[in-house]
């Protein structure tokens, strides 16, 4: 009866776990989009100077497209 308590407790926390995963790969997402909307902002508002101008918030939208990627929670070891 107590393996049988444990192993409930286990699942329970591999599956919160999971969803606190994908819940902040999602958020990382949000925030890339959000980048990116900035972005168009900027690029509208400065017209012809937004290469100069809006540089920072470019930079900023690749590395974050780079680093923020949604990840399921599933690993694979090749």
């Amino acid at each position: 009866m107590m393996a049988n308590e444990a192993r409930t407790a286990e699942i329970k926390a591999k599956l919160q776990e999971r969803d606190n995963h994908v819940r902040e790969s999602w958020v990382k997402a949000m925030e890339v989009r959000l980048v990116r909307d900035e972005l168009d902002k900027c690029q509208k508002a400065e017209g012809v100077n937004h290469y100069e101008n809006c540089k920072w918030l470019s930079e900023k939208y690749l590395t974050m497209l780079r680093e923020n990627k949604v990840q399921g929670y599933k690993r694979i070891d090749v």
